[in-house]
C-alpha cells in the first residue's frame, strides 16, 4: 500500500465557463472547499483576452479570507477585466476538521515555503507544475492572499517595492513591507518574471479582514487600465530591513498574563496589540523561567542572529534592547512554532 504523503499532489485545472458557472457556486466557503476537493487553478476568461492576471490564496489552510472572497466573488458571475487565473492551494489541510485550524498538514511541507528550485519531492513538483502553468500565461501581475494570526492592519508584502508593486498592494492596503528574505515564498519565486505581491488581509476569521480581500480583489479584477502597474502609486508607508524573530529549537513556548509554570518561556496572551507600533527600548515581550536560556533568535537577509541587538534581559523579562516595529506578532502557539513568532522592521522615521 501507498502512503498517501507519496503520492502526488493532484492539481484540478477548471474553466470557470464550463465547470464552475454562477448557478453552481455554493453559498459557503467551507462548501466551496467541498466542490473543489483537491489544489484547484480555476481559468476565468476576460473581456480582454490578450492580458492576463493571477490571484493566489489558501497557500496556508488556516488562512481563509482570499477564498472567502474568489467564492463570492464567482457567485456574482461577472467577467474580469482580463482573463484571470484563480490558484486555490492548500484545500486539503483547510478542509480538516474542524476547518481552517491548520496552517499546513501535520508532519508536511508549508505549502508557501516550496516554491524555489530544485522543484523535488511531491511538493516540490507540484510547485513546479503550478509555476509552469503560470508562466505559459504570461501574466501581467500577480497578488497572493493571506490572513495573519494575530491583530494586524491590511497590509502588502514583496522582495521588491517599484511602483508595480506598490500598485498592486495600493488595491488593498496603504503600507507595505520590502522583505528581502529568502523563505521559498510563490512571491519570492515569481517576482522576477512579473510584478507579484503578498497580500496580508487581517487576522483569520475576521470579518473585516474577509471585507478587505473581496473589496480589494474586485478592484483588482475590474481594473481595466493596461498602464495602471507603472504610473506613480498613491502615497504608501514603506517599512524596510525586516528580521524573522523564531523560538528557538526545544524551547518549551506557553502564552500567558505572567510567567506560566512549567513553561522555560512565556510570551504576553496580548503581545499582537504591538503590531506595527514603534516599540522604544524597555517595552516587555515575555517572560523566562529561572533556568532557561536565550529563548529567540532574529534572523535577516544575511543570516546573522541579531536578537541579542534588539532585545535583552532583564530580571528574567525579556524586553526591547532599541526602537524596533513588530508586524506579524502571533498568539497562536502552533504557528508560533511552525512558522515564527513575529517580524522586526525598522521604525519608520
Amino acid at each position: 500500500m501507498v502512503d498517501e504523503a507519496d503520492q502526488a499532489i493532484p492539481l484540478r485545472v477548471l474553466e470557470r465557463e464550463l465547470a464552475l458557472p454562477k448557478a453552481r457556486i455554493p453559498p459557503t466557503a467551507e462548501e466551496f472547499l467541498e466542490l473543489l476537493a483537491v489544489p484547484t487553478l480555476i481559468s476565468v476568461k476576460g473581456q480582454d483576452t490578450s492580458r492576463t492576471r493571477i490571484v493566489s490564496t489558501l497557500l496556508h489552510g488556516n488562512e481563509p479570507s482570499g477564498l472567502r472572497a474568489i467564492r463570492s466573488w464567482l457567485a456574482t458571475g461577472r467577467i474580469p477585466a482580463v482573463n484571470t487565473l484563480l490558484f486555490i492551494g492548500a484545500v486539503r489541510t483547510a478542509r480538516l476538521p474542524p476547518g481552517f485550524a491548520y496552517r499546513f498538514l501535520p508532519g508536511r511541507i508549508d505549502l508557501n515555503r516550496c516554491w524555489f528550485p530544485p522543484h523535488t519531492g511531491r511538493v516540490g513538483e507540484f510547485a513546479g507544475e503550478v509555476l509552469r502553468l503560470f508562466n505559459q500565461a504570461l501574466p501581467e501581475s500577480l497578488i497572493d492572499l493571506h490572513n495573519n494570526t494575530g491583530h494586524n492592519p491590511p497590509y502588502g508584502v514583496s522582495p521588491r517595492i517599484g511602483p508595480e508593486e506598490r500598485n498592486l498592494v495600493a488595491y488593498f492596503a496603504d503600507r507595505v513591507v520590502h522583505s528581502p528574505l529568502r523563505l521559498g515564498t510563490l512571491v519570492e519565486a515569481t517576482q522576477a518574471d512579473f510584478p507579484s505581491v503578498t497580500i496580508e488581509c487581517g487576522r483569520s476569521r475576521d470579518p473585516i479582514a474577509d471585507a478587505t480581500a473581496l473589496a480589494g480583489l474586485e478592484r483588482y479584477l475590474h481594473d481595466h487600465r493596461s498602464e495602471h502597474l507603472a504610473a506613480d502609486p498613491p502615497s504608501m508607508e514603506i517599512l524596510t530591513n525586516p528580521q524573522r524573530v523564531t523560538v528557538r529549537d526545544g524551547v518549551d513556548l506557553a502564552f500567558g498574563e505572567g510567567p506560566v509554570a512549567d513553561a522555560e518561556f512565556t510570551v504576553a496572551r496580548d503581545i499582537d496589540r504591538h503590531n506595527f507600533e514603534r516599540l522604544e527600548p524597555g517595552v516587555p515581550i515575555g517572560w523566562l523561567a529561572a533556568d532557561a536560556g536565550w529563548p529567540i533568535e532574529a534572523v535577516g537577509p544575511d543570516g546573522r542572529d541579531v536578537s541579542r541587538e534588539l532585545f535583552t534581559l532583564r530580571k528574567e523579562v525579556l524586553e526591547t534592547r532599541r526602537a524596533i516595529t513588530p508586524i506579524m506578532m502571533t498568539t497562536n502557539r502552533r504557528n508560533a512554532l511552525d512558522d515564527c513568532l513575529f517580524y522586526v522592521v525598522d521604525p519608520p522615521e
